[in-house]
């Protein structure tokens, strides 16, 4: 019988920033779905999305569920927000110990055929995000908490790229810079790892209008035949943030059903 020290994920009365934690209504999206995981797991959480009404809607389930989180209202591709961000996780809270970087857009075509304006904001939004949180992050938790641990969340795009390049490479980038954080930080105590999502269904996804027959398409590219969801990645994020995973660090969990392993590439579908 497992004991209760087992059963204890170590996240209780820590704090977590969950950037891109808002979702359209009362949809499950990624970073929704992690924050609220977190917070039924004890930890208190900072919500940020760059629409407060959406981050607030989150605090709002968190707070129905009896857990307890603040939104907060900021564009993480600039560096004086996630500044400001991290400061406000330190008034609310008073201490920081998870972070988990969870924003990204995503563009089709080949170099040929992508914009160089387009380009440049992938990576911005994709890359530099990760690394703008995460600059202000770390001092805080190794001052405040004496490290912490940091998800960054990719796509299995990088591992399989399939005519989205701008969106391959950005996401590739977020794997390289994973490992190299995780090299960096790992003797101040901080652990940082990803996740890579497959094609999960999502408020975002819906929002684009992607169409049943696509959506059973996606569900049938799973070796298990069954269709992910942000609650899926969200366990992930919450595993790897957790103590549970304390001797894992600079590591890429694909959370994808299998896709991976055997379908085609799908030029089409968005992920």
């Amino acid at each position: 019988m497992p004991s209760e020290l087992e059963n204890d994920l170590g996240l209780a009365g820590k704090v977590a920033i969950v950037t891109g934690g808002g979702a359209a209504g009362d949809g499950i999206g990624n970073g929704r779905a992690a924050a609220m995981l977190l917070a039924r797991a004890g930890a208190h959480v900072l919500v940020v999305d760059r629409q407060l009404d959406l981050a607030r809607r989150t605090v709002e389930m968190i707070v129905e569920e009896g857990g307890r989180a603040a939104a907060f209202a900021a564009d993480v591709t600039d560096d004086a927000q996630c500044r400001a961000m991290v400061e406000a996780a330190l008034a609310q809270f008073g201490r920081l110990d998870l972070l988990d970087n969870n924003v990204g857009i995503a563009s089709k075509g080949s170099v040929v055929d992508e914009d160089p304006e387009v380009w440049r904001r992938v990576m911005q939004v994709n890359v530099d995000s990760m690394f703008l949180a995460s600059k202000h992050a770390i001092p805080a938790m190794i001052k405040t908490a004496g490290g912490g641990a940091i998800v960054n969340v990719a796509s299995i795009a990088a591992l399989r790229p399939r005519g989205m390049t701008a969106y391959s490479t950005s996401k590739g980038a977020v794997i390289a810079l994973t490992r190299a954080m995780a090299v960096d930080h790992g003797p101040q105590g901080i652990r940082v790892n990803c996740v890579a999502p497959g094609p999960v269904f999502t408020p975002m996804v819906s929002v684009e209008g992607m169409s049943p027959a696509a959506r059973e398409r996606r569900r049938q590219a799973s070796v298990l035949g069954v269709e992910g969801t942000g609650w899926d990645v969200g366990y992930a994020v919450r595993f790897l943030l957790s103590d549970h995973a304390r001797f894992i660090t600079g590591q890429t969990l694909v959370v994808d059903g299998g896709t991976t392993l055997v379908s085609r590439p799908r030029a089409t579908d968005t992920q």
